[in-house]
């Protein structure tokens, strides 16, 4: 349930987006299209965007779904081959070395990996009495929403020191039930009684695999969360699957 992954500087990507890494930071440069040739060839062109890793338990090897549909194979001896995981979420900056061809003509591309950075990813699971302390209920500070596939992702900010946070997502206890409205998912914040002397701000995803109910295609949810002075968060969306 932590908030590990904090971000000081803040990149809007619903898609990918053309940037030059500068050391450890993302800065903005010119924009290219990846079906350019003179882009595929290029090195010091990088992308960045939001994937899920598919590592295979028996080898380092692994690969990167972008949310938009493209499918990533790192280079060999990655430096980063040990630190990622099966079903990991990660944003992640790479320079397209080459096409990899497949039969189906899919946007599959061997690629170097720049930088990567690991993204909060959990699943919606019921608030109970025992876990309302833990899960708390602090302002938070939503800069963005949006949902691709079967995930919810949120842009975030708020305000901390050094203390780890928790972000949640929570429902409460029992079967979905559609006909009575949208699904009530409360978004809950726990500051671990940090100090406010910096603002922060991180990326989170949710799994909306929990809402889904057998023989419809979609499910209404709203979400709902504390915001700051007063000023609280509502969104209304539909989960499609």
């Amino acid at each position: 349930m932590q908030l590990k992954t904090i971000f000081k500087y803040r990149i809007k990507m619903k898609k990918l987006f053309v940037l030059l890494l500068v050391g450890s930071l993302f800065g903005l440069m010119s924009g290219c299209d990846m079906d350019d040739d003179e882009c595929l060839n290029s090195v010091s062109d990088a992308w960045v965007g939001f994937g899920l890793v598919n590592k295979d338990a028996s080898s380092e090897s692994y690969t990167i779904a972008m949310d938009d549909g493209e499918v990533l194979y790192p280079a060999t001896n990655s430096v980063f081959d040990k630190d990622v995981f099966n079903n990991e979420r990660v944003l992640v900056n790479f320079t397209i070395l080459g096409n990899k061809n497949n039969p189906d003509h899919n946007e599959y591309y061997y690629v170097q990996i720049n930088s990567l950075r690991k993204i909060l990813y959990k699943g919606i699971f019921d608030i109970t009495p025992a876990k309302e302390d833990s899960i708390g209920n602090d302002p938070i500070l939503v800069k963005d929403k949006w949902v691709k596939n079967n995930m919810l992702n949120f842009e975030l900010k708020y305000w901390g020191g050094n203390k780890t946070h928790f972000i949640n997502l929570v429902k409460q206890p029992g079967a979905i039930n559609t006909e009575s409205g949208p699904v009530i998912l409360e978004l809950r914040h726990n500051n671990n009684d940090d100090t406010d002397g910096l603002p922060l701000s991180a990326y989170v995803s949710f799994d909306l695999s929990a809402l889904k109910v057998a023989g419809k295609s979609s499910t209404s949810f709203k979400v709902v969360a504390k915001g700051f002075d007063g000023k609280d968060f509502e969104y209304t969306g539909e989960y499609k699957y």
